[in-house]
């Protein structure tokens, strides 16, 4: 459907599909989904009606010249003009690839990234189970095949895998296991909380700092947004020796 589709005409005026989804953009996204339906954008639409003759009702009656919406205009224009005053102060800062660098250089600790492990499990409810389903891999069954056949875990659906995980994230007998495990080995039942493990680990990560390209952008935030709060404070103290302020707090 075309966004230009015109859906209804008051006064001369048209009201499209365009004005039907930038009425929908403004509005909360959890109220706007109630209205992504045929019968929703017919809502939205006769609602726009409703609000096009209530303008054309209020310029007839000249309600833009009493005093009451005389007063809300300018606390909007003041509040505009505020907003549109920051965003000059605050736009066109430019960020070098050395700041970048030097950042970076001079804040490694913050790019840490801890020490990390991939596992897959298989769960069961007691040790005497896991040591049978072991003693099948003893005998050719392959951990993955026995995780799905098995396992309580619904990571069963990916032969056990529990992806990459860091320390802290797991429960601590699981956590103690597998970190201290080699890769590709599978270890004896682990008791938890959860029931008896059967662990194998595919690797381990060391600690490591992220390298500058995958911490760049954020870094390049990160100055933007301590040189635009440098610049504000700049600006408006320079304000403060042009204009009086009282304080009372």
């Amino acid at each position: 459907m075309s966004d230009n589709k015109v859906l209804a005409t008051v006064n001369g005026k048209d009201i499209t599909n365009q004005d039907v989804y930038n009425f929908l953009n403004h509005l909360d996204p959890q109220i706007a989904a109630q209205f992504h339906s045929p019968q929703g954008l017919n809502q939205i639409a006769e609602e726009l009606v409703n609000q096009e003759l209530l303008y054309l009702n209020a310029v007839e009656n000249k309600l833009d010249q009493e005093e009451g919406f005389q007063k809300e205009l300018e606390i909007l224009k003041e509040n505009f003009l505020k907003q549109y005053a920051i965003n000059k102060v605050l736009q066109n800062i430019e960020i070098s690839e050395a700041e970048i660098n030097q950042y970076y250089d001079e804040n490694k600790e913050h790019f840490q990234v801890p020490e990390s492990a991939r596992a897959s499990h298989i769960l069961v409810d007691s040790e005497e189970e896991a040591k049978e389903i072991i003693e099948e891999m003893n005998n050719g069954l392959s951990f993955e095949e026995a995780a799905e056949k098995y396992s309580n875990c619904p990571s069963k659906a990916q032969g056990g895998d529990l992806g990459e995980f860091t320390r802290g994230r797991m429960v601590p007998e699981f956590e103690t296991a597998a970190f201290s495990m080699e890769e590709g080995e599978i270890s004896q039942p682990i008791q938890t909380q959860f029931g008896y493990h059967i662990i194998k680990l595919a690797y381990k990560k060391d600690p490591s700092i992220s390298p500058i390209e995958e911490v760049k952008n954020q870094i390049h935030q990160q100055l933007t947004m301590t040189k635009q709060q440098e610049r504000y404070l700049s600006e408006t103290n320079k304000l403060k020796e042009k204009y009086e302020v009282k304080t009372y707090f």
